[in-house]
């Protein structure tokens, strides 16, 4: 079985109102198998251009694993803090062997 990885990169347009977001999206992950890789807030390292402050990669067992984190009923019900406060891509991929 592949892994699979979430990669986001995100601008914060409203922090306040990320709070409910971001209070719940650890349990979301948990509850689904995946596990935080990077989960940046502050500075980076290295960024060419970089609009989005937060970098985000979530490893799940595999994709059937990241889909069910992505449509479970906790994640939806959290997820309109993010789209209402945020911009930026969420992807769902597949790891290489």
């Amino acid at each position: 079985m592949t892994k699979a990885y979430v990669v986001a990169m995100i601008k914060v347009t409203n922090m306040e109102g990320m709070g409910s977001y971001m209070a719940g999206v650890a349990q979301t992950v948990d509850d689904n198998g995946g596990r935080f890789l990077v989960r940046h807030m502050e500075e980076k390292l290295y960024a060419e251009d970089d609009p989005n402050p937060i970098t985000v990669v979530i490893e799940f067992p595999d994709a059937n694993s990241a889909m069910a984190w992505k449509t479970s009923d906790a994640y939806q019900a959290i997820l309109p803090g993010r789209l209402d406060n945020s911009e930026g891509p969420l992807v769902i991929c597949e790891g290489v062997e």
